[in-house]
């Protein structure tokens, strides 16, 4: 009777796995059939398969729109302030993970909550203060508010990396002469790779995936990122669902492939931030 009960266990665990993959993958599988299908296609239902593989729709976005400067405007406000997350906060989070000094909970608690602050709230805000300093309708506003963004989430992190550190690797360097800077660049920075490694790609993908403040803080073709495009070919009378679903397709293609090859150390890196952090 155990036999059977195992089969069964193993079998139901099975169909899990699969009924959450299926869900998981199915929005993606129907974005990139779509990218191939007409309008008609796509409008006589969800689960029509397409008549061919026409590539029309991404030949007329790389020749009718500057497919390629919306692509190096996203990597631009996607890798800088990625870059100049990881070297900010993680100076932060060694701090606070490593050194005890009043209201050390209260700092990482203000850094943190603003995870629970919905972007929207914080649109006025930040409106006024890119016109203020001049950056509307710039590269450098999107880096600025992408920069502010990662902070709560590459705390939360790096903090728990760093804590996962024995602290005697910090106090033999101590002994032998190391100051705190070298302690830090030196040490703990290449223990803590697959904590940065993990925080420096959900925010990759969190910047390169942004739409809404890249949509309200620029307004020129030179600056607007990939995420805009999907919403240049749907006007008030008229969609062109076909190239819509061919821009979504290759603005999540590069997210996909990043997190695929990362998805281990990001897995690990946040479990262990969940029970140190």
């Amino acid at each position: 009777m155990r036999i059977p009960k195992l089969i069964l266990g193993k079998t139901l665990v099975y169909l899990l796995l699969l009924f959450v993959i299926l869900i998981s993958v199915f929005p993606v599988l129907w974005v990139i059939l779509s990218s191939f299908k007409t309008n008609g296609e796509i409008l006589a239902g969800p689960f029509v398969m397409p008549s061919s593989l026409n590539f029309d729709a991404y030949i007329y976005l790389f020749q009718k729109f500057n497919f390629t400067t919306y692509f190096m405007n996203s990597l631009f406000v996607s890798v800088v302030p990625t870059a100049l997350s990881l070297m900010i906060y993680s100076m932060a989070a060694y701090v606070i993970a490593k050194y005890n000094f009043p209201g050390k909970n209260l700092f990482f608690a203000l850094f943190t909550i603003t995870l629970l602050v919905p972007a929207h709230a914080r649109t006025s805000p930040i409106f006024s203060l890119i016109t203020q300093m001049n950056l509307y309708d710039t590269k450098a506003a999107l880096v600025l508010v992408y920069l502010s963004a990662g902070m709560a989430m590459s705390m939360f992190i790096l903090k728990g990396t760093f804590m996962g550190i024995p602290k005697e690797i910090s106090e033999a360097a101590t002994v032998d002469g190391a100051k705190f800077f070298r302690v830090f660049w030196s040490i703990h920075m290449p223990l803590a790779r697959n904590g940065l490694a993990t925080a420096g790609v959900l925010m990759f993908l969190g910047n390169w995936n942004e739409f809404y403040y890249a949509s309200i803080l620029t307004s020129s073709p030179q600056n607007k990122t990939l995420p805009i495009i999907t919403t240049l070919f749907n006007t008030q009378f008229s969609y062109d669902y076909t190239k819509t679903f061919a821009a979504l397709a290759l603005l999540i293609l590069p997210g996909i492939l990043i997190y695929a090859v990362a998805q281990e150390q990001v897995q690990a890196s946040l479990a262990s931030a969940a029970v140190k952090g």
